[in-house]
């Protein structure tokens, strides 16, 4: 399950493609077979998502975090995709109040209801109060304006739409990015582990690069501290015996830090490579939220 429009749509497109799936969704239709693997992508809601996930309607699902702690459902955690990061914050008029619990017993608008009741619920409890929580689905930050509350709890990504409302942060509730999430009694662990590979090989292939350069062997070792590799790097002979070449893999975001680094310990050459797709099955024995809860186990049974 993927989000049908919204922030993430555009972006989870690209990394299906990325993953290898080829479909064709008809118009109209929320539902797509891939022709190349026996996989239906169904075009949801975001909010609906961990629902579908969460009672096996689907296997697996994309979707923010702060909806599935809305939800309230279990589901597996299979890793966090780097996109779509933001805080769920409480928000009031600029310069009115300074921390949360100045809202407390007051009225709150907010598309996350459970959230914002378990949050107030605190300061409701040990001030004798009673917060007055109200649900609406869109146009969060236009409550207060219109009168219809003291302050709310909303997505803030760059803050743009709440500073355009005349709105500041007051406090967290959370933080929150996509993941990729599991229904934990999915019936294809095989086909889940397959896709959650192709996943983990997006994701490493979107923030690191290759860099390749040359070295004199006397500071080989100087720059193998700087770019150790993810296993280990290549090293290979030139026809000048007092040279090699040296690839590794290294995060994007560092290359001009890295590159600097290199310069000053001698090394000629030094390029970057974009990497298109990888794969390394070590990361999906240590997935970004540890092993996943009998998945892998089931894997390994059935692969014996």
């Amino acid at each position: 399950a993927v989000p049908k429009k919204g922030r993430l749509y555009a972006r989870v497109l690209q990394m299906m493609e990325r993953m290898g799936l080829e479909y064709r969704r008809a118009n109209r239709l929320d539902i797509a077979n891939c022709t190349n693997m026996p996989v239906s992508i169904v075009f949801l809601p975001a909010k609906d998502i961990a629902y579908y996930v969460g009672e096996g309607q689907v296997d697996l699902g994309i979707t923010g975090e702060d909806i599935i702690a809305e939800a309230n459902v279990k589901v597996n955690t299979l890793a966090k995709l780097g996109i779509g990061k933001c805080r769920l914050c409480v928000q009031g008029p600029k310069g009115k109040y300074k921390e949360a619990k100045e809202l407390a017993g007051k009225r709150i608008v907010t598309s996350f209801p459970k959230l914002a009741r378990k949050f107030f619920n605190n300061f409701d409890a040990k001030l004798s109060t009673q917060t007055s929580i109200k649900y609406v689905s869109g146009s969060v930050e236009a409550a207060i304006a219109l009168g219809l509350a003291d302050g709310i709890v909303d997505i803030v990504e760059t803050g743009t739409t709440m500073k355009a409302a005349g709105l500041e942060v007051v406090e967290d509730v959370m933080k929150s990015e996509t993941v990729l999430i599991a229904n934990p009694n999915t019936k294809h662990p095989e086909l889940v582990s397959r896709l959650f590979k192709r996943i983990q090989g997006y994701i490493v292939a979107k923030n690191q690069c290759m860099i390749s350069y040359n070295i004199r062997k006397s500071n080989l070792a100087a720059a193998l501290k700087i770019t150790p590799g993810h296993e280990s790097p290549t090293v290979t002979e030139l026809s000048d015996s007092g040279w090699v070449a040296i690839s590794a893999l290294i995060k994007r975001k560092e290359a001009q830090d890295i590159f600097d680094k290199l310069e000053e310990v001698g090394a000629k050459s030094i390029l970057t490579f974009a990497i298109d797709a990888c794969r390394f099955p070590s990361d999906y024995r240590r997935s970004v939220s540890g092993e996943l809860n009998g998945l892998l186990r089931d894997e390994e049974k059935l692969s014996k």
